[in-house]
């Protein structure tokens, strides 16, 4: 019986991100590193700082997906509710964990600075959860079942993801390959690249235009498979189809992720 390949969601939390005051690239990174894994993202929800619709969105995803990756609201203030949704959408108890108490003390401590309340709170931990190595700033993440909650910050949230790849199950790799064509529009060739869509439906095509002035511009197709002896010839039916548009053809990549 063939097992289901791995599949993500990734889930941002915080109201910074719905207000723009905070761009996020969790996103980007967590897509991108799960990538080479053959686990790819199939879909990412941003919610408000309010424990309910971090709960409902937790567990919408975690029914759906083989993974979910939160990132957001684990630091010391008090909006910093994630361990505590996360908790609730288990229906588990939260507490101090007694390893992350020691670990904390001990940094602030080298660091000369006070280990306040505030700063115990990243300590909390969702009873039976597993920690999640930070070995940037020292307070970990967590892992629930199916469910791996980071830090917001970016560098954190990143470095995160080292201890968690092995956690992993892994899929097929996907192997991708881009070819653009300068001053290529899209109109002009949605006909035959659905055709081929149509006649390869093991591959996946994507069509995406750029413009950034009139000499500038021009459209990029991508094409995604885990087959990589398809890729030659993806190559040329994608390097004939904007040919025939009287635009040369430019290979830029060749990767898996």
């Amino acid at each position: 019986m063939t097992e289901t390949p791995p599949t993500a969601a990734v889930l941002l939390i915080g109201d910074e991100l719905l207000s723009g005051r905070t761009r996020d690239i969790n996103l980007q990174q967590i897509a991108t590193y799960l990538g080479p894994l053959g686990i790819p993202v199939v879909e990412s929800r941003t919610v408000s700082d309010v424990q309910a619709s971090i709960v409902k969105a937790v567990n919408d995803l975690r029914a759906e997906y083989t993974y979910v990756f939160t990132t957001g609201g684990i630091g010391p203030t008090h909006d910093d509710i994630t361990a505590d949704a996360i908790a609730a959408a288990f229906g588990v108890g939260i507490g101090e964990h007694p390893e992350v108490i020691a670990m904390l003390a001990e940094r602030y401590a080298e660091m000369k600075t006070e280990f306040t309340p505030a700063r115990r709170r990243m300590a909390r931990v969702p009873h039976g959860a597993s920690l999640v190595a930070n070995p940037v700033s020292g307070a970990p993440g967590f892992q629930m079942e199916n469910v791996f909650t980071l830090a917001g910050v970016p560098q954190v949230a990143r470095a995160m993801l080292e201890d968690i790849g092995p956690r992993l199950r892994t899929g097929a790799v996907v192997h991708k390959v881009t070819i653009r064509g300068v001053g290529l529009r899209e109109g002009d060739i949605a006909e035959p690249l659905g055709a081929l869509a149509v006649e390869m439906p093991n591959v996946s095509f994507g069509s995406y235009p750029w413009f950034r002035s009139v000499g500038d511009n021009g459209v990029h197709l991508v094409a995604s498979t885990i087959h990589p002896d398809l890729i030659d010839t993806i190559v040329e039916r994608l390097e004939a189809i904007i040919s025939a548009t009287g635009v040369t053809p430019e290979r830029l990549t060749e990767e898996a992720g």
